[in-house]
């Protein structure tokens, strides 16, 4: 239906750079394949997200309970932690 072939692709690059001039154009490159770049993401996402519902077994892999988050407690402290080291300006005080 719609085919491109090299000497389109020339033809249309010619024609890019003599309307955008060399100063743009680069800039354009880098836009157009950041935004391909994304676009292929997005689609790769897609497909193993919508291939992991289609494989999906809810009597094989039920879903996880939610685990209840109780309040965090911190670990106890160790001596080494509880330990102060002498300050210097102190040192200097009692002399």
């Amino acid at each position: 239906m719609f085919e491109v072939g090299f000497t389109e692709i020339v033809l249309i690059l010619g024609i890019a750079l003599l309307v955008l001039g060399p100063e743009r154009l680069p800039k354009l490159a880098a836009d157009l394949g950041r935004w391909a770049g994304r676009a292929r993401a997005m689609a790769r996402q897609l497909k193993t997200q919508l291939e992991q519902e289609v494989n999906y077994d809810p009597l094989r892999d039920p879903p996880k309970p939610a685990q209840t988050q109780s309040p965090a407690t911190p670990p106890p402290a160790s001596p080494a932690q509880n330990a102060v080291a002498p300050d210097e300006t102190d040192a200097s005080k009692s002399t």
